[in-house]
């Protein structure tokens, strides 16, 4: 047992600062200022000897070991890191500013380290965590293993090599894992959950305002866009949908459906202000328009829809705010204008013909019944023998799942779908029963995920949105807050 000594048995204080005197100033702000100095001299030197991109990778470097350093300190500061840059950088394409990585995924291969070590000092020093297996790690952890070991287990089953891009293939189901176990074990108060949901839901409304600049046809934005995030497309072609910095108006659209979700969830519990949730509201809302996808319109008639039919409170208090979806419509018009006015002879959106003759042609041909039951590869993305494109794209989610895995990934998916909907329908019913006996934070939590997974559900019929880059981070992350320390804590 530790005992605490009084300040005058052997421990000096610092004496009280008296009138016209200035506090002392604390060791780790001296430190973090001496080490911002450093950073900044080092980079000076280095751009007046050898060039500003050779400065700007040494910054980066320092920045990195900061982010480590930091993320050691306190494990809960990689999880707000990674949460508050997720929307920027997680749409640069892979080696266009590191080698084999997309910046993302080295910013969390770093914070993940920081954590880990500073999760191992702290059990040095004797803290200890409450580790208790949850319902949701083994169906979670089945998933895993049907999308990454078994694929590629069976290719050699069936006679196949694994080449360098099926092992790529396996490792986003990796990357998401990882963050589920990041976000459950670093953050235990919800103090913390809150802030974790205002740096989902703020970078996303940052992320809806350049959706909208860039359908508005915005200059500027479209050329940063064109410059870091999609060097390969014209301007022309960036303006007609909100790529955005994800890369993708469908990755876009889910990441902002997922915040406008969270904004209000966060409402129904209070943990926002009024006026922040309207502000929120309507630019989030006026992002997804902005998109320009169909599948996202979607998924947000789909995910309005659930929230009006599982929580009673929003039914009757929503047409209060039936006037804001004029002001969203307003300013995402032009991308849905643009959009309607795509639709083909057949009544459906061209693309729509281009996505069923892509898998006719190409893929329905492939599943026999060997092939349905085992899988087919790793990797859905085929070359395309026509000079227009490189590649072409599996645009069907459960086929993508049969594809990679057959039949025991898809019914990996299905058990651990179960058992999410479960889950956080327990802990919302629980939060909405007489005693109250959920955390505020823990049930938007809970209840954002509990939406998020039936448009997940059901929109996978089109495409695999649990995958997707940004989208697919928050889903994951919404997962290790409902089975984080708090709830442990909790039960």
């Amino acid at each position: 047992m530790t005992r605490t000594l009084p300040p005058s048995s052997g421990q000096s204080s610092s004496p009280a600062p008296t009138r016209g005197q200035s506090p002392p100033i604390p060791s780790v702000s001296r430190w973090v200022g001496l080490g911002a100095a450093g950073c900044a001299v080092v980079g000076g030197i280095l751009a007046v000897a050898a060039g500003p991109l050779l400065a700007l990778a040494a910054i980066g470097v320092l920045v990195l070991v900061g982010l480590f350093a930091a993320a050691v300190y306190r494990p809960v500061f990689a999880t707000y890191a990674y949460l508050v840059t997720l929307p920027i950088i997680a749409g640069i394409n892979r080696g266009n500013l590191i080698p084999l990585l997309r910046p993302n995924e080295a910013l969390l291969v770093v914070l993940l380290a920081g954590a880990l070590v500073g999760g191992y000092l702290r059990w040095c020093r004797g803290e200890r965590v409450a580790l208790r297996l949850n319902q949701l790690d083994i169906p979670l952890g089945l998933f895993l293993l049907m999308s990454t070991a078994w694929p590629l287990l069976s290719m050699i089953l069936r006679g196949h090599t694994p080449l360098t891009s099926d092992l790529a293939a396996v490792l986003p189901v990796c990357k998401l894992v990882a963050i589920y176990l990041l976000v459950r074990f670093t953050v235990s108060t919800e103090g913390q959950l809150v802030r974790c949901f205002r740096l989902i839901i703020w970078p996303g409304a940052v992320v809806a305002v350049i959706a909208i600049l860039q359908t508005l046809h915005f200059g500027p934005v479209v050329s940063v866009l064109q410059a870091v995030w999609t060097p390969d497309s014209n301007a022309a072609a960036l303006a007609e949908r909100g790529t955005t910095t994800l890369g993708s108006p469908l990755a876009t659209g889910d990441y902002l459906v997922i915040c406008l979700t969270l904004v209000i969830c966060c409402g129904m519990r209070g943990l926002l202000e009024r006026r922040e949730r309207l502000a929120l509201g309507v630019v989030l809302g006026a992002g997804v328009l902005a998109t320009g996808q169909f599948s996202t319109w979607i998924s947000a008639v789909v995910a309005g829809g659930f929230i009006l039919w599982r929580f009673s409170t929003l039914r009757r208090g929503s047409l209060r705010f039936l006037w804001l979806v004029p002001v969203a419509l307003a300013v995402g018009a032009p991308a849905l204008i643009g959009r309607l006015q795509g639709f083909g002879e057949f009544g459906v959106p061209r693309s729509w013909i281009g996505r069923w003759s892509n898998l006719s042609t190409f893929y329905l041909p492939r599943f026999g019944f060997i092939n349905v039951l085992l899988g087919v590869s790793p990797n859905s993305v085929l070359p395309a023998p026509e000079r227009w494109r490189d590649v072409i794209y599996l645009e069907s989610g459960y086929l993508d799942l049969l594809w990679i895995g057959g039949i025991p990934l898809l019914a990996a998916f299905g058990w651990l779908s179960v058992v999410v909907l479960r889950r956080t329908g327990k802990l919302i019913a629980q939060s909405d029963g007489p005693s109250g006996g959920q955390p505020g934070a823990l049930s938007v939590a809970a209840s954002a995920l509990w939406v998020s997974w039936w448009f997940v559900i059901i929109l996978t019929v089109l495409d695999p949105h649990l995958t997707f880059r940004g989208s697919g981070d928050l889903i994951f992350v919404l997962m290790g807050m409902t089975t984080g320390r708090l709830s442990v804590q909790r039960h």
